[in-house]
């Protein structure tokens, strides 16, 4: 998956920061203090070397040791002004406050002690330098659930325990989970929990406002071998640039757009429904658009549809290739079968 603008930009500034007060380091040792390559240390060093302050001349622009980048060290020359503090507007700071203030309140948040301790930190050092100004900033969020239920959910993400949840679709359908919490995430008005369901016997989200009781066990949360590699919980999540996709269901899928963040859900007049959302992990929408098959209408782009149907064909003539298993002997659960292949080829 393509590295996240902001993400690399932070990096960047990171890497600027930290060379200034450290002085020579080689490209390796930085490759580990980032958790990155040393293929993109150099990439980064690249594109440091040609960015600057306004104006862009040679003289603007961050400047390396040319001589050291070949033998694998970073030396940095001149950061031109990169690392000294940002200073502030009134406006800037109050905006700052609020937004501190907003993500203090919210369950992700609380529910991680480090993260609730920098936010604080941070809050209150910007508070003190904005004075009375901070004052005009009061922010309340409106609340994202059940306050029982956030309470359960943010002390069971802290010790990593199991949850027992009962949650209510859109459809009023009452279900009872055990779920093993992995994060709380906000996006637009809604707060989700994302979490490896058992019931399920794969990753889902719940939004918050919709489960109605939430109980704390004290079973430790389980590691489920796979997951990482094929769902990205925080992809699940991202926005930002990537492509947008819209899916019509039929109306047997409505949970899809209530334990996937999507950004729209339009209901139609035949009872189907179409979502919008961000295609951030496109090997996940893949499998639970071929799982879902037999109720997916229509799939746009044309690529996203041409790529859930060839692979759909692909484990349909794997499965009409393989020799027969004896009675009694094949797998419980096989590839997709043939109508939701066929189903899938037809979008």
């Amino acid at each position: 998956m393509a590295e996240r603008a902001d993400d690399r930009l932070l990096r960047l500034l990171g890497i600027v920061a930290y060379l200034d007060g450290a002085g020579p380091v080689s490209v390796a040792d930085l490759a580990r203090r980032f958790g990155t390559t040393p293929a993109q240390i150099q990439k980064d060093a690249d594109a440091l070397w040609v960015s600057g302050t306004p104006g862009y001349w040679p003289d603007d622009l961050i400047d390396f040791d040319a001589a050291s980048i070949d033998r694998g060290v970073v030396h940095l020359t001149e950061a031109r002004g990169m690392t000294r503090p940002l200073r502030l507007g009134t406006r800037e700071a109050v905006a700052l406050v609020a937004a501190l203030r907003a993500m203090k309140a919210t369950g992700a948040v609380q529910a991680d002690p480090a993260r609730s301790a920098v936010v604080e930190s941070a809050l209150r050092k910007l508070t003190d330098a904005t004075g009375e100004a901070a004052n005009a900033a009061d922010v309340r969020l409106a609340p994202g659930g059940d306050r029982q239920v956030v309470s359960a959910i943010t002390s069971a993400l802290t010790a990593r325990h199991r949850l027992r949840i009962r949650y209510v679709t859109s459809a009023d359908v009452v279900s009872e989970r055990d779920v093993d919490p992995v994060r709380l995430h906000t996006q637009d008005e809604y707060a989700y929990l994302a979490a490896w369901c058992y019931r399920a016997a794969a990753p889902r989200t719940f939004r918050v406002d919709r489960i109605l009781e939430a109980t704390e066990t004290d079973v430790p949360v389980q590691d489920h071998p796979g997951v990482g590699a094929e769902i990205d919980f925080a992809a699940l999540f991202a926005g930002g640039s990537a492509p947008l996709a819209t899916i019509r269901f039929a109306p047997r899928a409505r949970w899809f757009a209530e334990e996937v963040p999507v950004e729209s859900v339009r209901n139609l007049p035949d009872g189907d429904f179409e979502v919008t959302l961000r295609v951030t992990n496109p090997g996940w929408l893949r499998s639970t658009l071929i799982q879902l098959a037999p109720y997916v209408r229509s799939v746009s782009p044309r690529s996203l549809a041409d790529d859930v149907a060839g692979t759909a064909a692909e484990a349909l003539a794997l499965y009409e290739t393989a020799p027969a298993p004896a009675p009694g002997t094949g797998p419980e659960a096989g590839p997709p079968t043939r109508d939701a292949a066929t189903s899938a080829k037809s979008h």
